[in-house]
């Protein structure tokens, strides 16, 4: 027995020791306890930040689970069920105080003036300013590279532990690992550049300076040219926060002149119920639907790969169904048109098709309520070469569109209209398949090759190809079909 005891915990499989648990032995489990501590505190201080804090949710873990081991049905998968309660505690902690792990990072500040606490087990060579750097350095990077950046260092650099660890292949893990390295060097980069920024001299010392200056000749310096690329970058981004808001304003005002300029009361009727639900959709989609989707994510604590396919169905449904308001609007429009060339009397004293001013300002704003999120995308992403490419595209068509698509009136100006129409869709389409990948890559900090992972390459093909099937499957039901008594 003394023998058995005094064995290495690892010839016992975690199959055996919670048998031996079970059976009462407090030494069997404290071999799982030392199997598994690095792991789980690992976890806990990837998520939580405090050092203090994520041992006591590794204790409280190890607790819970020798009180409930019984309920452990499958003794072989020990590490995934204790990674599962360690998560738990780890979001029940956060929720008690009401905090995220990003924001818990105290300042150096703070830090210095506050009184020595005792040390911790894993703190005796780590001070509390040494621990608030340390967590400086890793809370922004994404907890993908950041648990096996964390494990790597505590597993004595071994990858063929932190693969076992977190139940991925060795190449995984390097990839990760080199991301995260990557990573780990900008945010220690940033902030040294945003400390050495705050200790710089206040505008007090200046005035010091002047006031201790004895009587004498001044001398004027010249301009300075230095910060012309801060603002350029500021520019740039003040475009991308404008563009969609030029775009919204320009398409409510060019749909409310085609309102306008309808021929008849019905149409009229007709283009103002369905371009107000366009754009209560489109605005309540875009904003409060997508802020729901983030508090989806913190609330459900999505994986980084379930996040991703979730805004990918989320932006497929807001597509499907600005397709479907479109066909609507050209089926219902074309058929007013038709009953009213069929018979007369049906102008009901409507004013007339819009004039050019009028007919520019509609074409200029729906192009940009189609293309300035496009230029928006493109420039949050730092793409500056497909923004103005996108831009370009955008003017080439308006100026087609004015040209070949003004002059043309009634059931065919329709028809001509919606052609275009489908034309802006399929190179809108064209564009996202090219660049969202690596604008999203962009958005996320990441690699494309990373980004791949997270959502496969087929994805947006795939929802492309579907938009299409839809809309053409929509336009074969929603085809009007002449009765054959009224052929001349």
């Amino acid at each position: 027995m003394i023998a058995q005891k005094t064995m290495p915990s690892a010839e016992y499989s975690d199959a055996e020791l919670v048998a031996r648990s079970l059976a009462g032995d407090r030494d069997a489990f404290s071999r799982i306890v030392s199997r598994y501590q690095t792991l789980i505190c690992s976890l806990a201080y990837s998520r939580i930040g405090n050092l203090g804090q994520s041992e006591d949710v590794a204790q409280e873990t190890f607790i819970t689970a020798w009180k409930h081991l019984r309920l452990l049905r499958e003794p072989a998968r020990l590490r995934a069920w204790l990674c599962g309660i360690v998560r738990n505690r780890i979001y029940k902690s956060l929720r008690r105080e009401g905090r995220e792990p990003a924001h818990a990072a105290e300042s150096l500040e703070i830090v210095q003036d506050a009184p020595a606490s005792e040390a911790l087990p894993s703190e005796h060579a780590v001070s509390r300013e040494e621990e608030a750097i340390l967590w400086r350095s890793l809370e922004k990077i994404p907890e993908i590279y950041r648990e096996p950046l964390i494990l790597f260092y505590r597993e004595h650099q071994s990858v063929e532990a932190v693969a076992t660890e977190l139940e991925l292949s060795e190449d995984a893990v390097k990839q990760r690992l080199a991301r995260g390295r990557k990573l780990l060097q900008a945010e220690v980069h940033a902030f040294v550049e945003n400390t050495l920024r705050r200790t710089a001299p206040s505008p007090a010392f200046s005035g010091m300076v002047l006031a201790a200056l004895p009587a004498g000749p001044t001398a004027v310096a010249g301009a300075s040219a230095v910060g012309k690329g801060a603002i350029a970058a500021k520019q740039g981004l003040l475009a991308a926060w404008f563009a969609p808001i030029i775009g919204i304003l320009g398409g409510i005002t060019a749909h409310w002149l085609i309102i306008r300029a309808a021929p008849s009361e019905r149409e009229r009727q007709v283009k103002k119920a369905m371009f107000i639900s366009v754009w209560v959709f489109v605005l309540a989609w875009c904003i409060p639907g997508l802020q729901g989707m983030r508090a989806l994510n913190h609330a459900l604590e999505w994986s980084p790969r379930t996040f991703f396919r979730a805004m990918a169905g989320f932006w497929w449904i807001y597509a499907m169904v600005l397709a479907t308001l479109s066909v609507v609007v050209f089926r219902r429009v074309a058929a007013i048109r038709q009953e009213g060339g069929q018979s007369s009397g049906t102008s009901d004293g409507a004013p007339r098709p819009p004039g050019v001013m009028s007919w520019i300002v509609v074409v200029i704003g729906v192009h940009l309520a189609f293309f300035s999120w496009l230029i928006a995308l493109a420039l949050w992403a730092n793409d500056r070469a497909w923004a103005g490419l996108i831009a370009g595209v955008m003017l080439a068509l308006a100026v087609w569109n004015l040209v070949g698509v003004g002059g043309k009136k009634g059931v065919t100006g329709a028809r001509a209209v919606a052609g275009h129409q489908a034309l802006i869709w399929g190179i809108i389409l064209v564009i996202l398949n090219c660049r969202l990948e690596t604008w999203a890559a962009s958005f996320n900090g990441i690699s494309v090759v990373e980004m791949r992972r997270l959502l496969p390459v087929c994805t947006i093909p795939l929802l492309s190809c579907a938009l299409v099937a839809w809309v053409g499957l929509l336009l074969v039901m929603t085809k009007r079909r002449v009765p054959s008594g009224t052929a001349s």
